[in-house]
């Protein structure tokens, strides 16, 4: 993970270098001057030489972004370059444009639509330093080329407008803040690898997942994605200290130093929607709280656990700042520990309750890269007789996958760490694509007292034939299923 500070992308709307030139009709008819083009277009797919007055013609199916590819995509030069050198991002490019009286702009501009420039952070309209009562519309160079070009209603509303349709065209000089991220990426990245452009916001940061061959351009990718934001609110250089609203609540923490992912909202929402007031949550890996508050506001009994001691500051300040210090119990210990030692301390009293008073227990593993193999800790945790499997704790734990089907790769894997199959008994859902081919997952599934009970001695509570009771867990795990597939 890379943590970058941010400010949005903007393209300069300078334009450098302008150089003016007239077109007149030439036996040739090679349009605005273009000869040393004409090769390459001609090579390009998509655009051919026609023998009629439209010497090159679009297929109206290549998407703008391919069109663009060549005549808007940076220097090849750049290639391999992995510390940013704005200086060579400099390219000169031919534009048609079309003189107007500036009283006629906007008027103008309604019917231009099609043939005006549409490249964004390019100004479609500019001054002409030749005549300050004239402007220079900017046209697409794959539409325009002559007089001819433009269509029927277009030359119809030019000669109401008393508009010349002739074509003059300018050295436009882009430079590196004319390009778009993405473009400037996939040109300096080596041939053929993914570019990443998708990222999470959180104030003026942003953080980006970035894979293994691109690590060695992390530092010009961050630049060229994310930059500080210039704003009044931020005055301090590097400032890495929030406070995020999500779902009604406020969480303050610094991101240099703790996780916090926006896109997660929804699940946090999911997971506390399941539980109810008087309902009981172990969060492992609770991080700055983001599962653990809400779900205390409820009326919940909340155990909180996260190893990284900011974010077990930051969790103890964020319960205060919520109201809900009191109702969450705070650990700073590693997963296993946690499970291993206050979680099984606290399973034991709960589960030792009658009936009438015995919660629902909800245990939750937010960390997908590793929770799977903590499910160990599970395996002969209590001692003494198994309680009513409607009881049994329910957990929800996530994961990752690039298998071609994840869920059954998630529940596979689940299930060799337990030892049982999980198959018949456990619930998939997918909270987000991560990136191409991989998934993040929740598994949700009740602890077979099997599994979490050394000692199988039935209770008269629990007193029933292996096959009923292996039936009747089936139908509590229907239930529960129903359960959270209603609240999603």
């Amino acid at each position: 993970m890379v943590v970058i500070l941010w400010r949005p992308f903007g393209f300069s709307r300078r334009l450098l270098k302008l150089e003016r030139h007239s077109i007149t009709e030439s036996k040739s008819l090679i349009p605005l001057a273009w000869t040393s083009l004409t090769q390459t277009l001609s090579e390009s797919p998509g655009i051919f030489l026609l023998g009629q007055r439209k010497r090159f013609s679009t297929m109206p199916e290549i998407e703008t972004h391919e069109r663009d590819s060549e005549l808007f995509s940076p220097p090849s030069d750049v290639r391999g370059m992995t510390k940013l050198d704005r200086t060579a991002f400099k390219k000169t490019v031919n534009i048609p444009v079309l003189k107007v009286r500036k009283e006629i702009v906007s008027r103008l501009m309604r019917s231009l639509r099609r043939a005006a420039l549409q490249r964004p952070g390019i100004k479609r309209v500019i001054e002409d330093p030749e005549d300050k009562e004239s402007r220079l519309i900017l046209l697409d160079p794959y539409k325009i080329f002559t007089h001819d070009s433009f269509e029927k209603a277009e030359l119809s509303v030019l000669e109401q407008l008393n508009v010349s349709p002739q074509i003059s065209k300018y050295n436009l000089e882009l430079t590196y803040e004319n390009f778009k991220s993405e473009e400037i990426l996939r040109a300096v990245l080596p041939e053929g690898q993914d570019v990443t452009s998708g990222f999470s916001r959180v104030g003026h940061i942003a953080h980006l997942n970035l894979r293994d061959h691109q690590l060695p351009f992390k530092q010009l990718i961050g630049t060229c994605v994310i930059v500080i934001f210039m704003t009044k609110e931020i005055n301090q250089k590097h400032n890495t200290f929030f406070q995020v609203r999500e779902n009604k609540y406020t969480y303050e923490f610094d991101f240099s130093k703790v996780y916090w992912n926006p896109r997660l909202s929804t699940e946090h929402s999911r997971i506390t929607e399941l539980l109810k007031a008087g309902d009981v949550l172990f969060d492992v890996f609770a991080g700055v709280g983001p599962f653990a508050i809400p779900v205390a506001k409820k009326n919940c009994t909340v155990f909180a656990n996260d190893l990284n001691p900011e974010s077990h500051k930051w969790l103890l300040h964020n319960c205060k700042l919520n109201k809900v210090d009191q109702k969450v119990k705070i650990f700073n210990l590693d997963g296993k520990d946690f499970l291993q030692g206050p979680v099984k301390e606290e399973l034991m009293q709960l589960l030792s309750l009658s009936k009438e008073r015995k919660p629902s227990v909800h245990i939750v593993m937010n960390l997908p890269a590793k929770a799977i193999e903590f499910l160990s800790a599970f395996k002969w945790l209590l001692d003494g007789q198994p309680c009513s499997n409607e009881f049994l704790p329910i957990v929800h734990c996530y994961s990752f996958s690039k298998d071609a089907n994840p869920a059954e790769d998630v529940r596979q894997r689940a299930g060799a760490v337990l030892g049982i199959s999980l198959e018949a008994c456990s619930s998939v859902h997918l909270v987000r694509n991560v990136a191409p081919n991989k998934e993040m997952l929740c598994i949700t599934f009740q602890i077979p007292a099997a599994v979490l009970y050394k000692n199988q001695t039935k209770n008269p509570e629990n007193h029933e034939d292996p096959p009923l009771k292996r039936q009747r867990t089936a139908e509590a795990f229907s239930d529960e299923k129903t359960q959270i597939a209603s609240n999603t």
